[in-house]
């Protein structure tokens, strides 16, 4: 089944003094900030700041843990059911941690019901391609290890964290390792190339086209084409794809990269459900708990995952 749908959200007069607040915060602060002239150092410490602006749930219990030898944060919400979500985190592959994204991790948590595992892989300039990509393979690999069946696993992840989980979904299957029951994005990068960025009318308040090419060119192998299927999901054979959820805002640079995978998912025969957001920014899922759009959004992503019986 393959669904495109916009969502357009009802804000009450607080919630649009809200949405205008964030907006306003988030392209002064995130964008303004995080750019190239800052040192990637800095960068990190700007989101870590917004990142203290949001509670996670306290019904979720948060504990620190280990996957396949890499850092993690285990994300256990009450009475959790048998399957669990691999969580990617964005971040341009500069910045993120699980630390960075507890809050929308905990209320996807306790929105579905799942274990939700954040995991910290290797992020760049340190550790370019394919070390994301490998410590992504290696934590599915030992879920399967631990007793999970393939069809009790989600991947998900946001921005780089979708692209993450789209490589490493279509890697899969060459390594001879079944398919994931599901994937998860938000607003993911599939073009490495960056070549067909949208040009919103209300601009995007969080990305900035030269801190996303800056992402880029750290982790992509200088001598590898960014069109390389390996690199741009967009490009790859879509056939094997788990079915797939896509929320997308309609207000970022990032939305075509959505709506172009989704009707290439379609056209290769695979099942996908693309969600469109007037209005929204890149990621606005974050703010999950405040943001009534954002609580909606995981509501829908709740019920991707009760219709697969996970």
């Amino acid at each position: 089944m393959t669904s495109f749908v916009e969502l357009p959200v009802p804000l009450s007069t607080g919630q649009r003094l809200l949405t205008g607040l964030l907006r306003l915060t988030l392209k002064v602060i995130f964008r303004g900030l995080v750019r190239p002239w800052m040192p990637v150092a800095g960068q990190r410490a700007v989101l870590r700041l917004l990142a203290c602006s949001s509670r996670p749930p306290a019904q979720v219990s948060i504990e620190p843990g280990f996957l396949a030898d890499r850092p993690c944060e285990w994300h256990r919400p009450p009475a959790p059911s048998s399957s669990v979500l691999l969580y990617l985190h964005g971040g341009a592959y500069l910045i993120g941690s699980p630390t960075t994204h507890r809050n929308l991790a905990a209320h996807l948590a306790l929105r579905c019901g799942l274990l939700v595992c954040v995991l910290d892989y290797r992020r760049a300039p340190e550790s370019p391609y394919p070390a994301a990509l490998d410590d992504v393979v290696a934590a599915y690999q030992a879920l399967l290890a631990q007793g999970y069946s393939a069809s009790q696993v989600l991947i998900g992840g946001d921005s780089a964290g979708g692209h993450l989980a789209l490589i490493s979904a279509l890697r899969l299957p060459a390594l001879g390792l079944p398919r994931p029951a599901a994937l998860l994005c938000f607003s993911p990068l599939t073009d490495a190339s960056a070549s067909a960025l949208h040009r919103p009318a209300a601009g995007d308040p969080v990305l900035h086209p030269s801190w996303v090419r800056q992402g880029l060119s750290a982790f992509c192998p200088p001598l590898m084409e960014r069109q390389d299927p390996r690199l741009s999901p967009l490009n790859d054979d879509l056939t094997a794809l788990p079915p797939l959820l896509i929320q997308v805002g309609e207000d970022e640079i990032l939305r075509d990269d959505s709506l172009r995978l989704a009707e290439r998912v379609r056209a290769a025969g695979g099942e996908v459900r693309l969600e469109r957001y007037p209005g929204f920014w890149h990621v606005f899922q974050s703010l999950a708990g405040r943001l009534n759009a954002a609580d909606l959004a995981l509501g829908r992503v709740a019920a991707f995952v009760q219709q697969r019986g996970l």
